[in-house]
Parts: structure tokens; sequence; C-alpha cells
């Protein structure tokens, strides 16, 4: 008998690929199954298209804004298999926010939680006494030159929905403007002022490269909206162990509309190996494996059971406990067939707007001109 062997594309960072080469070894000496995982640039998991990696991979980590072009490219199975519905309501009363529900579209499940993330705060300890809590004091930290923040595509949308989402506004319908235009200049108006004290090369920096430089810059003292990655939290990942907080607040209501990242892991609708792949993928989004083998090996666990240990969370700094409520007040991005292609149109033009200084009312404009185009419309 031919042994089973799975393939599986996940992304360039130890976050995203240690975990599961890690998982990945007990699995094969728990049940005879190979995995083999190859990576892919931050880059490419943000905007290649999960079609292509189907007709390749049994096995593919996903972003969950992803979910409506996956759904009409029909590539992806259905992860709400008979057999499994003990373990979907577990998983869903965990869901760190509103993790496991973005996977959820159009009444059916198309990936398992494997990463729980949203833009938090990043900080040093050794710089600051405590992390800023409004925007006021970033603001301030941007004056003396000490803060860094990723404004490469999609970032710069990133950061300003966060903003504005922060003040009240939540992504409405499709007939209605992305943006209204009060809380969209404001929010912008807020993002420029702190740009425009910012070193220029932060237009470059993706998440990763923003905290690499917070920790080997010793100029720097803060980011204050980006993805979370615990592994710089932990002692040895990188010259100076960094802290994380919950954002600094621009509205009256607390960390509040953060834009929700984190990972799912699908499987392909091609693969030669359907239950094989389900069952792997039921296994290692279980709260066991997640809080055991899975934190343990460098991964940000997906399942609430690991946020709430408290050795994981002593590992990594006060991580988990201190970014919590920012991830359970985070915002669900649209997931509609054609919301990629204006993530990646309007972070360009909000970053370009961002360095030539344009006035905040036309780059809302244009925000609102490229969904309107990006839906048809």
């Amino acid at each position: 008998m031919t042994a089973i062997r799975l393939r599986g594309m996940t992304w360039d960072h130890p976050r995203g690929y240690d975990p599961l080469i890690a998982c990945s070894a007990l699995y094969r000496e728990q049940i005879g199954i190979e995995i083999d995982w190859d990576k892919r640039s931050l880059q490419d998991f943000e905007s290649y298209p999960v079609e292509d990696l189907a007709r390749r991979y049994d096995l593919i980590v996903i972003d969950h804004p992803h979910v409506g072009q996956i759904v009409r490219e029909n590539c992806l199975l259905p992860l709400d298999q008979p057999g499994f519905e003990a373990q979907r309501r577990a998983l869903l009363a965990d869901s760190v926010g509103l993790s496991y529900h973005s996977y959820l579209y159009r009444s059916r499940l198309w990936a398992l939680p494997l990463d729980a993330a949203t833009q938090v705060q990043a900080w040093r300890q050794d710089r600051l006494e405590r992390a800023p809590e409004t925007w006021a004091e970033v603001r301030e930290q941007g004056c003396k030159g000490a803060v860094v923040l990723p404004l490469r595509a999609p970032h710069s949308l990133m950061c300003l929905m966060t903003l504005a989402a922060n003040l009240g506004w939540e992504p409405g319908g499709p007939s209605e403007d992305f943006l209204p235009a009060s809380i969209g200049e404001e929010a912008m108006a807020q993002l420029g002022e702190l740009v425009a004290n910012l070193d220029p090369r932060c237009f470059e920096l993706d998440p990763i490269a923003a905290l690499d430089a917070l920790a080997t810059n010793d100029e720097l003292a803060c980011c204050p909206l980006v993805y979370g990655y615990a592994s710089y939290a932990h002692a040895g990942f990188r010259p100076r162990r960094l802290a994380f907080a919950d954002i600094p607040c621009l509205g009256s209501t607390g960390p509040l509309g953060s834009v929700l990242g984190g990972t799912g892991l699908a499987v392909s609708a091609r693969t030669a190996f359907p239950k094989e792949a389900v069952d792997f993928t039921y296994w290692i989004t279980s709260a066991e494996i997640q809080a055991g083998p899975y934190s343990a090996a460098g991964g940000q666990p997906g399942h609430g059971a690991a946020w709430l240990d408290e050795t994981v969370d002593r590992a990594a700094n006060g991580f988990y406990s201190q970014t919590r409520a920012t991830l359970e007040g985070a915002l669900l991005r649209p997931r509609h067939d054609g919301y990629m292609r204006f993530q990646h149109e309007s972070a360009l033009a909000i970053a370009a707007a961002l360095r030539e200084r344009a006035a905040p009312a036309a780059i809302v404009g244009t925000v609102n001109a490229t969904m309107r185009a990006c839906l048809g419309g």
C-alpha cells in the first residue's frame, strides 16, 4: 500500500511555517501520513490567487478576504463536513473574536481558524514606560522620530480602516459608499498627520519588516498599528524583545475596530485525499494541539483556549492577554468577490496620497470610486 503524502502551502515566516512543520511531524508519528510544506512571501500570501494554489496543493493557508473569490472559483472544499459537528461547535464557542466567522460565507465553512491576529500595537519596554493609549500620544512619539508604521499595500488601507472603525464606521452594503465622508476624512487626516513625521521607508514596509525595524533600531519606540506577531514577544527571537498592547484609541469607545487578520487552513477541492486532508485540518486546529505543540513551536494559535493558557501567554511576554480586547473588538473585512482587487488598488492610492499629502476628501472619494469600480458599478 502506497503511503499517503499531502502537500501544503503556507507563508514565509517562522510563525507561519515552523508550527506546521512541528505538528506535521507529530501527525506522521501518530497517524502515518506525511505532509510536505512549501512557503510563499507575505506579499504573495496577501494577493496570490488561491485557485492557482489549489491545483498544486492539498492544504492551503489562506486569508479570509479571499473567501468570496474562492466561492466563485469553486476551488476549495467546504469544511462543514458530517462527522465533525462537535469539533465545529467547540471551535465556534472558543473563537477569538470573529476568527471562526471570517471563514463562513454563503452558509458554508471554507477554512478553520489556524492563527488569530488583528492590528494591535507593538512597543519597546526599554524605551517607554507604557504603550501609548491614545492617537494623540502616538503623534507625540511620531514627532520625536520614534514611530514606525507598515504602509506597503495593503497595509495603508488597513490603517485607514482601523482608524475609521475606531471612530464608529462599519462597512456597509454594496450600494453605499465604502467610507462616509465625515469619518473617512477625519481618519485620513489623523493618519496623514502621523505619516508626515515618519521615515518615508515606511511605505516599503510590511508588518514583518516594521517589527524587525522596531526590534533592531533603538531610535524607535512603537508601532501603533501592525498585525500582531507573538514571535517578536518571545525571548531571543530578535535583538530586542517586543511588547504588545491594544491599539491606541482615536475614538472614545476603547480599542474597537481593528481590522481582523489571522489565517485559516483550507482544503483544495482538487485534492486526491479529501478525508485525510480534512482530518488533519480539524486535528491541528483543536484546542489540545493549538495550546500544546502548535504554540510551543512558535505558532500564534487561532483557538481561544490557547489564548487563555497562562503558559502560552507568559512565554510570549503577555502578548495574548494584552491584545485580547483588541482582537475581540476587531472588524471583519468585506469578503465579496472583487474585494481583493479593491484592497490592492485602494491601498496603492492611499499610500500615494499620503506621500503627496493630498486632501483627505480627495482620497476618500478615490477609495469610494475604486470600490464602485470593483463591484462593476
